[in-house]
């Protein structure tokens, strides 16, 4: 009995237990990432149980994720070099909050650099012929940049609040700009500490005689992946999350008192407005690009080890259809930097106007 069933392709033997609309039938690779074990219960045999994968039903994903990438490529490479110039031009002034702005522009260019690799995998059906190491790369660049993006979003979130809620307080302003290089490279140590499992977890494999490259881990170690998956959710989102709304719940609360109540005379005009603009912006980049991904991954990561192939196949499709969203923080945050600095979007608005004049005279003649 146990050589009848092992000698039947997997398509088979399925067909021959369950309806075949629980799975799919694609000719491309499973999904790299989705490809995991089922092990129905009654199908065994005289030594035990026969292992069976898991096909998702993901074409959805080979449309939608490089047409995603290339418009967050195509927005997000000129947007952050272009903070990054702008930040950089002011060096010898740069404030605290634009110490922060240029490691989150930063960390997004080095994201965006790797997405051509993504689009091109995602659009040849899950291939991957660039290797072994650029896969752990391509895949540490996102995971490092997604929650280095959520702790300078905090760092500048915290930042605010100091100089909102407690505007005489001198603690925070020992150190000055060095303070905040430190807190920086802080930050770089934590989410390459908090990343750094993902060489070990991702990895290449063959799916259907195609080469593929794993995300969060080669199907066969999904379990040993959950509490790491776990704790990098808790650890580099949850906490800085709750860090974040603390802060803008206690910021919005003094914003809204009267201009002479208490502290609030220096949170006036422009700071008032600059403050208003910041919390609505980076509450937008967390609501759109972090927590839904966060919310769906979580969900995945519990059934993926142990729910039935049809559930697995619904939280795999909700999750995937999220991470788009978390890569659009790579354009996102550089329309953070420009509504929350008024001097900049003056510059840039003189620079727009010189170009359509110098455009209009030049069509003119």
């Amino acid at each position: 009995m146990q050589h009848s069933f092992s000698s039947l392709p997997t398509e088979t033997l399925i067909s021959k237990t369950f309806p075949l609309d629980l799975f799919s039938t694609s000719i491309h690779p499973t999904d790299p990432y989705a490809a995991d074990s089922f092990i129905p219960s009654n199908i065994s045999n005289s030594s035990g149980v026969v292992s069976l994968r898991c096909t998702y039903k993901e074409d959805f994903k080979r449309i939608l994720l490089p047409a995603v990438y290339t418009i967050v490529f195509l927005l997000g490479l000129p947007l952050n070099a272009a903070v990054i110039l702008k930040i950089w031009g002011t060096r010898p002034n740069l404030s605290k909050n634009n110490i922060y702005m240029l490691n989150l522009a930063i960390a997004d260019f080095l994201y965006v650099m790797s997405l051509p690799l993504l689009i091109y995998n995602y659009g040849s059906h899950d291939y991957w012929p660039f290797g072994e190491f650029a896969c752990k790369l391509v895949r540490f660049q996102f995971y490092s940049n997604l929650h280095g993006s959520i702790l300078f979003l905090t760092c500048i979130s915290v930042q605010r609040y100091v100089g909102i809620c407690h505007p005489f307080a001198v603690w925070h302003k020992q150190g000055g700009r060095r303070m905040a290089w430190c807190i920086c490279g802080a930050v770089w140590l934590v989410v390459a500490a908090l990343c750094a499992p993902t060489f070990h977890f991702a990895a290449t494999g063959i799916q259907r005689n195609r080469t593929v490259c794993y995300d969060l881990s080669t199907p066969e170690r999904s379990v040993d992946y959950y509490p790491y998956g776990m704790a990098l959710t808790f650890l580099g989102f949850l906490l800085p999350f709750i860090g974040v709304m603390v802060c803008y719940c206690r910021m919005a609360h003094i914003l809204c008192r009267p201009v002479s109540y208490q502290g609030v005379s220096m949170a006036t005009g422009e700071k008032r407005d600059k403050a208003v603009r910041m919390i609505i912006v980076v509450a937008v980049v967390f609501c759109i690009s972090f927590l839904p991904f966060h919310l769906t991954k979580t969900m995945y990561l519990v059934v993926r080890t142990s729910a039935r192939c049809e559930t697995k196949n619904l939280f795999s499709i909700i999750y995937k259809s999220t991470r788009p969203f978390a890569s659009m923080n790579s354009f996102l945050d550089p329309i953070l930097f420009y509504f929350t600095q008024p001097r900049y979007r003056r510059s840039t608005k003189k620079f727009v106007l010189k170009v359509t004049s110098l455009r209009e005279k030049g069509t003119s003649v």
